[in-house]
């Protein structure tokens, strides 16, 4: 046997002699560290489920501004609230499945500046706010600046708040109440100056109230794998059908009774420990 067929049956060993994929998944590997058993380890690669989730609210936040685009806003909306539910479930299969990872936590944050940043304020400024000139797309820079801040802040805050209220008004919520507005008011070809107004009012306080101290309810204190009485079953149900009326009305509607709820909580309890005067 020659020296070069010997040299050719021997496998790959040394970096050097790997071929380029093989050289491209270990570069490429993600290694983060741990907690196992109460000791830090040193894991390799990611989880598939979660992870899964979270890529398919990232493309449904891309497929909402190429709709946008093309003009089908009615669509582009849709893919909003798709990546919201999306989104929802990501860290909640995460939890069941005990795959939680800082890879995971970082994806998720980034597909959120996409889904409920970018894509939110592209497509209110491409439907309406536009034709209003500088003012429209200062607005539609506001609220995905304000949605990053928003973001960056929570990212920093995990851990050190109570996880029964947010800290302003969460970026899938001031998403929702964008994506409905513009779904409703497209339906109804509104597309007069008044509603040119009213989007930028909505555009721009939604990206305030985000990074605002604003303390808004979180649901993460109920208990989803308790009993339940069965009238709450039975409100739930007649709430979708109530939703499948006409969703995009009754969507606005319970997003802007949500967005609203923070300041008109904060007030409520401003006057209750207000000193009343004799």
């Amino acid at each position: 046997m020659s020296r070069d067929a010997h040299h050719s049956e021997q496998e790959p060993d040394q970096p050097g002699d790997e071929d380029l994929a093989s050289t491209f998944v270990r570069e490429s590997e993600v290694i983060e560290e741990a907690e196992e058993d109460g000791r830090k380890v040193r894991r390799k690669g990611v989880y598939l489920l979660p992870n899964l989730f979270t890529t398919s609210a990232l493309f449904s936040g891309f497929f909402a501004m190429v709709a946008a685009v093309n003009g089908d806003f009615t669509t582009a909306s849709i893919a909003i609230f798709i990546a919201m539910v999306l989104d929802g479930l990501d860290g909640r299969v995460a939890r069941l499945t005990n795959t939680q990872s800082d890879f995971g936590a970082e994806y998720d944050s980034l597909s959120d500046m996409l889904s409920f940043g970018v894509a939110p304020g592209l497509v209110a400024f491409i439907w309406i706010l536009q034709d209003i000139g500088k003012t429209g797309w200062v607005v539609a820079f506001l609220y995905v600046a304000c949605a990053a801040l928003r973001l960056a802040r929570f990212n920093v805050q995990i851990g050190s708040v109570d996880k029964k209220w947010f800290i302003g008004l969460p970026s899938p919520s001031a998403a929702a109440l964008v994506a409905a507005s513009v779904w409703t008011f497209h339906s109804f070809d509104a597309d007069a100056f008044g509603f040119k107004l009213l989007m930028l009012f909505v555009v721009g306080t939604a990206g305030i109230l985000m990074v605002s101290n604003i303390r808004y309810y979180s649901f993460k204190d109920v208990d989803l794998k308790g009993p339940v009485p069965f009238v709450f079953l039975l409100a739930i149900v007649l709430g979708f059908v109530v939703i499948s009326i006409e969703p995009s009305v009754m969507l606005l509607l319970l997003f802007g009774a949500y967005v609203i709820s923070g300041p008109a909580m904060a007030v409520m309890r401003k006057l209750k420990h207000t000193p009343t005067t004799r």
